[in-house]
This record gives C-alpha cells, structure tokens and sequence, in this order.
C-alpha cells in the first residue's frame, strides 16, 4: 500500500496525538525532523511562518473582539437614545410619530454595522 504526503501528514499528526497528549519541546521537533529527513533549514522556516501565523490569527481574534465590543456599544446608545425619543414623541406630539425617522435612520446604519461584523465572508 502506498500513501500520498497529505495522507502521511493526517496519519503522522493523529499518531503523535494519541501518543503524547502533553507539548513537545524545540529539541523533540527538531529530533522528529531529522528522523523524518527534513532539513534543518525547512523547519526553521516552516516554524517561523507558523508562528507568523499563529500571530496573525490571535491578532486577528483581538481585533474581531474589539469589532463585537464596539457593536454592542453603538447598540445600547441606540437603544438608550430612540427610547427616549419615542417616549419624548408620545409625550410632546402623540398624533404625529416623528420619531421614527431617527429610528429607521440611526436603524439602517446599526444594520450595516452588524452586517459588517457578523456577516462577513469566511477568509481561506
């Protein structure tokens, strides 16, 4: 039987899995390697962009975290303020319902917001 490299890569990772459930340290990877053939020189790149890459994702989830905060932030103040509105429309003018002009307005940008944040294509 004969395996292509993606195949050895999965059967590699769910071995190693299952044997050590702890972390490895520098010098265990760099000894798999050797084992393995891999050059010293391909390892150290492919372990500085993975942790690139590792850096990348964790900035990312900060960032997309902040976004979600800031969300929720601008749709309390909406809220809080076209509560106040309406109640203040009720109060003053209850034939004419002017507040919902504010309403559908400051609403349709909230919309968007939201769009923004919880709508977004997956990246590959």
């Amino acid at each position: 039987m004969t395996y292509d490299s993606e195949d050895v890569q999965k059967i590699l990772e769910i071995a190693l899995t299952r044997k050590q459930e702890g972390e490895f340290s520098r010098e265990q990877l760099i000894e798999m390697a050797s084992e393995l053939g891999i050059s010293s020189n391909i390892l150290k790149t492919t372990e500085q962009n993975w942790l690139a890459q590792q850096e990348e994702e964790r900035s990312q989830r900060t960032f997309n975290t902040f976004r979600r905060k800031a969300f929720w932030a601008h749709f309390v103040s909406f809220l809080a303020v076209n509560l106040f509105l309406i109640l203040l429309n009720l109060i003053t003018s209850p034939s004419y319902f002017w507040a919902i002009f504010p309403v559908l307005g400051w609403g349709l940008g909230l919309f968007f917001h939201w769009r923004s944040i919880y709508q977004t294509k997956s990246q590959d």
